[in-house]
């Protein structure tokens, strides 16, 4: 018998299949491998996140109790104690007088460059207080100065316009006048500077930085102080206090400890602007002879001799020992007593000096302040006696004093 040869090509492709199923055993096995793999990581994980949850709950339930209440619990206020004397004097004195002051709003005219018309716009605050039920109300000057209009502010924050009814800027004084006063106000209680003293309690009443109806507290630090004024001359007998006076207080009440008009805050002395606590008051002796001047005639009655003098400026230059008289009025008692102004040619371009007043009774007069300083001495109707020097030659005339209001 011929013997049987296996098929070679047969042979391969069984070699082939044995191969073919031991790598798809081998992965398989693999595959197994790497999902027990990750499994056994996915199990890691979870352990994991399982222990820090537990770990923050108990931190949390160290740091934050569970059985907090929902709302904090509101604190006990402590009663307050009984207010002493000095605290209830200064609230009663505050609640009788804090409705008689007002805050002051000064508007200039301003051009519209986009609309070619005038339009009013607020320009400064300050403060004042009611001096009459007719509607009057004192400020200072300086706190109207410049301005075209001002609005008056009451305790019960209507507002009306004012108009102004007289200044002095000698002393710093303004009185204006609204219509229409609420009737529930009333004026302030005057008082006298004329015996105050040194380390007596005085409040002061206004609108510092525009906060209306401040009260600042303290004592006459000084008496018989000189500031200057806004018309150039010194303010005489002024009171110094340390009650806290800033910008805007300018114009308001300073008190006595009996709710009395004993000042009018005026001004500070600081260098940065603010309260320092050196604060100047107009003495009250000097608002009630002023105010009733301006109320009356618009302007304040002094004695006067009817002469206008030549500016300091010029006779300083011309090393001039006294004040220079330029101008004679009419009928007046310079005049009368044949005083002589200074006159100028203009044909030739000379100015001819007339009378130079060196002396006013027996003091020595430098410049315009001191000369009418020297004539306030006096009232009108009252004789003083000029020493002049004219063209070399010193002359004594004795003038009666008018009025500035006869002028």
């Amino acid at each position: 018998m011929r013997s049987f040869d296996p098929d070679p090509y047969a042979e391969r492709e069984h070699a082939k299949e044995r191969a073919d199923k031991a790598d798809a055993r081998r992965r398989e096995r693999g595959a197994r491998l790497w999902s027990l793999l990750l499994s056994l990581l996915i199990a890691a994980l979870l352990v994991a996140v399982a222990a820090l949850s537990y770990r923050v709950y108990r931190l949390e339930s160290v740091a934050l109790p569970r059985d907090r209440p929902s709302a904090p619990e509101p604190r006990k206020v402590t009663p307050r104690e009984e207010l002493d004397g000095s605290e209830k004097a200064r609230i009663a004195l505050f609640e009788a007088t804090w409705r008689s002051v007002v805050h002051i709003t000064t508007l200039s005219v301003r051009a519209d460059p986009f609309r070619f018309r005038a339009l009013e716009v607020p320009s400064g605050t300050g403060s004042g207080f009611l001096w009459d039920r007719q509607g009057h109300i004192v400020t200072n000057f300086h706190v109207i100065k410049g301005a075209s209009s001002a609005r008056i502010t009451f305790a019960d924050q209507s507002t009306l316009p004012a108009e102004l009814v007289g200044y002095s800027a000698r002393n710093d004084l303004a009185v204006l006048r609204v219509t229409g006063l609420p009737a529930s106000l009333t004026p302030l209680p005057l008082g006298t500077s004329r015996d105050l003293v040194v380390g007596q309690d005085v409040s002061a009443i206004g609108s510092p930085f525009g906060l209306d109806y401040t009260l600042s507290t303290g004592v006459i630090s000084g008496l018989g102080r000189e500031i200057e004024g806004a018309g150039g001359l010194p303010i005489l007998g002024v009171i110094q206090t340390d009650a806290a006076i800033n910008p805007g207080n300018s114009g308001g009440p300073l008190l006595d400890s009996s709710g009395r008009l004993v000042g009018i805050n005026t001004m500070i002395y600081s260098p940065s602007g603010a309260s320092a606590g050196i604060g100047f008051a107009v003495p009250a002796d000097t608002v009630a002879r002023v105010v009733p001047d301006l109320i009356a005639y618009g302007k304040e009655v002094m004695p006067d001799i009817g002469a206008d003098l030549v500016d300091d400026a010029y006779t300083a230059r011309w090393g001039l020992p006294g004040v220079l008289v330029r101008k004679v009025m009419n009928g007046s008692p310079a005049e009368q007593v044949g005083l002589v102004p200074t006159q100028y040619h203009p044909m030739s371009g000379q100015i001819v000096l007339g009378d130079l007043i060196t002396n006013v009774d027996s003091v020595e007069v430098h410049n315009k302040a001191d000369f009418h300083l020297e004539l306030e001495k006096h009232k009108p109707g009252e004789t003083v006696t000029l020493r002049v020097l004219r063209n070399g030659t010193t002359r004594t005339l004795s003038v009666v004093l008018a009025s500035n209001i006869q002028q």
